[in-house]
């Protein structure tokens, strides 16, 4: 996420204070929000997203800048949150069983890191399509079992092999260590995809917040040093532009699950000092962009990280890559995995999914 100068993030919250957000109510939108604006968020859920945030804040969910580390670490997450309203709804909650699970390890600097490979349960043959997708959690928080609904999901509707990636988190190992896990990763599924069946190169990258800016470097890295190119890049919120005044930052002091003031403890704790900021591996829309694969980017509107979406969707235009944007209005941080409950979401996977479909054969 980022770190703000702590000058820049004191003008952020004073100017939170007095903007509101005006426009018609609506579902998906290009731009900023159009239902009326809540204190300090750029929008309102809608009832079914507000009713996942309601069962996080009753499993005693705090906002994590006001957290240690383990605390963050350990804290009831938005996935629990979704199973708690799943509970409430009389729906199950057991894994999907037409997706099957594989643990593995890979490489990552001086030691390893697990994988978890998602496959569909009749999958014959050994051309599946593969994708491999990174979570999110600001470089500090979460793994594989927060963030398994995403690439089950991923699995099951692209009838390909899914790889979720762990990768090293700070403060205990820092900037760039998770960046350059994810390309150890690549490399490492890219040799090993045949043995599960896919095909290395039928493949493309994804990832949600963190995870998306990782799945844009690894690309990037792809191209700069001639390893397998993904053929699609899905980029879900990602953190891609360090500048603490973007409007979806100034406005979202108060959104949850994430809110401008917890980007800069992910800062803090996932970056070495600010000028981490300034490498064009977290500020991506500085980055050389040219030659990359289609991308496609899924915003929520109440997220301080809106923005950073609209403006490496420009920088992606300018560097002459292919990228579609859509933005949920209503919809939180976090969304896109609550497909079981929130209709955004399942609307966001749906044309996301979509676009990876027709990029692999």
């Amino acid at each position: 996420m980022k770190i703000n100068r702590m000058a820049a993030l004191a003008a952020s919250v004073a100017l939170a204070a007095t903007m509101t957000a005006c426009a018609s109510m609506g579902g998906m939108s290009t731009d900023s929000g159009s239902a009326p604006a809540m204190a300090g968020m750029s929008g309102r859920p809608d009832a079914d997203m507000q009713r996942v945030l309601d069962a996080h804040a009753a499993l005693g969910a705090r906002p994590i800048e006001s957290l240690t580390v383990p605390q963050a670490r350990t804290q009831p997450s938005p996935a629990d949150a979704v199973m708690r309203v799943k509970t409430e709804m009389g729906m199950p909650t057991a894994p999907d069983a037409s997706v099957t699970t594989q643990n593995l390890v890979y490489q990552a600097g001086m030691g390893q890191q697990p994988v978890r490979i998602y496959k569909p349960a009749n999958a014959t043959g050994t051309d599946l399509p593969v994708v491999v997708y990174y979570h999110g959690g600001g470089w500090v928080i979460a793994d594989l079992d927060v963030y398994d609904a995403t690439p089950r999901a991923m699995a099951k509707a692209l009838n390909a092999i899914v790889v979720s990636v762990e990768y090293r988190q700070g403060p205990e190992t820092k900037f760039p260590a998770a960046h350059d896990d994810a390309n150890a990763a690549w490399q490492w599924v890219v040799q090993n995809a045949a043995s599960w069946g896919g095909d290395p190169e039928n493949i493309a990258v994804s990832g949600e917040s963190a995870g998306g800016n990782l799945a844009l470097n690894v690309a990037i890295s792809a191209r700069d040093k001639g390893w397998t190119a993904p053929k699609a890049i899905l980029a879900v919120y990602p953190i891609a532009n360090a500048d603490p005044m973007l409007k979806s930052k100034t406005v979202n002091t108060e959104s949850l699950p994430l809110r401008t003031p917890t980007l800069m403890w992910f800062g803090q704790h996932a970056l070495r000092g600010p000028a981490d900021m300034q490498d064009s591996r977290f500020n991506l829309v500085a980055a050389n962009l040219r030659g990359l694969a289609p991308v496609t980017i899924v915003n929520a509107d109440i997220d301080p990280l809106r923005d950073d979406g609209s403006t490496l969707e420009t920088a992606l235009r300018s560097a002459g890559v292919r990228v579609e944007r859509r933005n949920w209005e209503g919809a939180v941080h976090e969304f896109f995995s609550m497909a079981d409950v929130v209709a955004d979401a399942r609307e966001a996977q749906a044309w996301s999914f979509g676009r990876l479909r027709s990029a692999l054969r």
